[in-house]
């Protein structure tokens, strides 16, 4: 087949799940933490996918960690990702509650989010960590992941996972009452809605993940109208018989900048003894109401067609084989794209023109035309599958980033698509 290594220093190297590309197609950005959960990468660094040279973007000091590194849409590319607190303590270490995002340019880090943990709490800043950040299609904002350092520090079971977003309103520099406090060039909200005891059989959720903008420039109304900005997430709900269920929900988002600093019916900096609240015109939506719930394994994100038309996910069919299903962000019954035989085996991404989706199955990486389903494997079958946690396509179409492990260590592949 056509697949080809690109990295072969004796150390594992990982790829983010989307947005690795440089905008030029020319460039793979990685981190070098081992495989699992450890988080112990001092760099993150890039690839030239065609020549092989490697260059360090960023190097962490003072006993801090990066990693999970993602990449503007445009030219000159910026660089987002998680960095772990300096000089970490029994008190304050890496946790995913004790983590911000910065933008890297020239090697320096500028942070994305402010951190603000002493009451009283300063609207636009976060109280815990960011996660998995990723540009919006236009790269003017950002989505991440979000936990709660001081609902933690109330009660671990009320830091609730929650979807957030950055944008370029203004800088936030809270007043700094604790050393771990610190400023950030962008103000930040959550967007999700969650609640630590949904009552079953309804559409409140006790978790808000796996978050992705929908659309290059939103999606389209019913009525013909566009909503400008939307994303899709994961929540988990309760069955009516008391099981967690994962759906796929949206929020509705404000065109207007101004509009994120206007809280709703509560702070959007949060209390005390409750978590930052959405601003006030933030709508959340639930889209399925599935049997068993989306596919809790393999672990994937969701996912947008560039032109906002459906919203890509994995879920099991009757058989037990998890598939590729889209559905619209308008609602309806959700459509089956693939009938495999073997289970999709990875988080996916979608062709830039939206005419095909790339995954691995029977430990093969495939391109699945999304009209009919039909699936063309781009790489070989190996006794060991590709990596799930990323299969990812260049910005110009041409070619699919994935990993394998070669001799016990995780190297960059790509595949003509």
């Amino acid at each position: 087949m056509r697949e080809k290594q690109i990295t072969f220093n004796p150390r594992h190297h990982q790829l983010t799940n989307s947005n690795v590309w440089t905008a030029d197609s020319q460039w793979l950005a990685f981190d070098v933490r081992p495989s699992g959960a450890s988080f112990t990468s001092d760099t993150i660094e890039r690839v030239n996918v065609q020549t092989g040279e490697v260059e360090v973007l960023y190097r962490a000091t003072d006993g801090a960690h990066v990693g999970v590194v993602t990449v503007s849409p445009d030219l000159p590319p910026r660089y987002l990702c998680i960095h772990g607190p300096e000089q970490p303590d029994e008190s304050w270490h890496y946790d995913f509650h004790h983590r911000r995002g910065v933008i890297v340019q020239n090697g320096r880090a500028q942070n994305l989010d402010a951190c603000d943990i002493t009451p009283p709490f300063t609207p636009g800043a976060l109280r815990g960590g960011s996660h998995v950040h990723l540009y919006s299609p236009d790269g003017t904002r950002v989505s991440f992941t979000y936990n709660d350092h001081v609902m933690h520090e109330r009660d671990p079971k009320e830091d609730l996972r929650n979807v957030g977003i950055a944008l370029p309103l203004r800088a936030v520099e809270p007043i700094k009452q604790h050393p771990r406090e610190y400023s950030g060039s962008h103000f930040c909200v959550l967007v999700s809605r969650t609640t630590a005891a949904p009552r079953p059989g309804s559409d409140e959720i006790n978790r808000a993940y796996e978050e992705g903008w929908i659309g290059a420039r939103g999606y389209q109304r019913p009525d013909g109208s566009w909503q400008r900005w939307a994303i899709a997430f994961i929540g988990d709900t309760i069955s009516a018989a008391g099981e967690k269920q994962p759906e796929v929900f949206v929020v509705d988002l404000p065109e207007a900048l101004e509009a994120y600093a206007m809280a709703g019916d509560e702070p959007l900096e949060g209390t005390e003894s409750r978590l930052p609240a959405p601003p006030a015109g933030v709508r959340q939506r639930r889209l399925t109401f599935t049997t068993r719930g989306l596919a809790q394994q393999p672990r994937h994100w969701l996912r947008s067609a560039p032109d906002g038309s459906a919203i890509a996910f994995l879920m099991a069919d009757e058989q037990d084989v998890v598939q590729l299903w889209t559905v619209s962000p308008n609602g309806g019954a959700p459509r089956q794209v693939t009938r495999l035989a073997h289970s999709v085996q990875s988080a996916f991404s979608w062709h830039p023109q939206g005419a095909a989706v790339a995954f691995i199955s029977g430990n093969q990486v495939m391109r699945c035309d999304i009209e009919s389903g039909m699936c063309q494997p781009l790489t070989a079958c190996s006794e060991q599958p590709p990596s799930g946690d990323a299969v990812v396509w260049s910005p110009d179409g041409r070619l699919i980033a994935f990993m394998r492990e070669v001799d016990g260590w995780r190297q960059l592949f790509t595949v003509s698509a």
